[in-house]
């Protein structure tokens, strides 16, 4: 069935909120995590620290996609089977981004991404064979009003300037999300006689897309 557009929103990661308390934890891929009450939700990026066991080194510092969120659990994408890490009665943390709305937005497109081709055909070859090579995810474009108050768009131009990589998240209106990280890559503003000032934002995309 087919979803609207409308109610869709695109946020970047602005900085960091408060840490949720692990009380339990569910080794397997993916991972499971007991947070009673815990206010994330699929799609966000949370970072892993303070756990214990033989093998914690492996998770804590790990950055992890949400997704499969109940009011006190959730999945991080993460792969502990067979290893050793627990709780550490109840002081693990995941330190989720915060996010920021991305306002005034009109339309968007993408992410637009596609695969190189590797050519594999030899001299025995009856047809041309390939090989899939790497992804790339491509861009995410948006038309919006230009508004310079709002948030959002502050924190685009901001983030252009300075160059940095971002987080990036669009909540589409069935709740489903599309997580990832790139760079303000385009800005511009274009207006016209007894008309309204609108923009365009370029954000190209870096590593893969995290579907929730």
């Amino acid at each position: 069935m087919a979803i609207e557009s409308q109610g869709t929103k695109i946020e970047m990661g602005t900085g960091s909120g408060g840490a949720e308390t692990i009380t339990a934890i569910a080794l397997g891929n993916p991972t499971i995590l007991t947070s009673a009450a815990h206010a994330l939700a699929n799609g966000d990026i949370v970072t892993l620290s303070n756990f214990g066991g033989d093998d914690a080194g492996d998770i804590n510092g790990q950055v992890c996609i949400v997704s499969h969120v109940t009011t006190d659990t959730f999945a991080v994408n993460f792969d502990s089977t067979g290893k050793t890490i627990t709780d550490n009665t109840d002081a693990a943390l995941a330190t989720p981004v915060t996010w920021t709305e991305i306002g005034e937005v009109t339309d968007f497109g993408g992410p637009d991404g596609t695969a190189s081709e590797i050519d594999t055909t030899h001299l025995g070859s009856t047809a041309k064979e390939f090989l899939m090579g790497l992804p790339d995810e491509g861009s995410i474009s948006l038309s919006i009003n230009w508004e310079p108050s709002d948030n959002g768009q502050q924190a685009v131009i901001a983030a252009r300037k300075a160059r940095t990589e971002k987080d990036f998240k669009i909540t589409y209106s069935d709740s489903s999300t599309a997580t990832f990280k790139g760079y303000v890559l385009g800005l511009s503003s274009s207006g016209a006689v007894d008309g309204k000032i609108d923009g365009s934002i370029t954000i190209r995309i870096t590593d893969e897309v995290t579907w929730a």
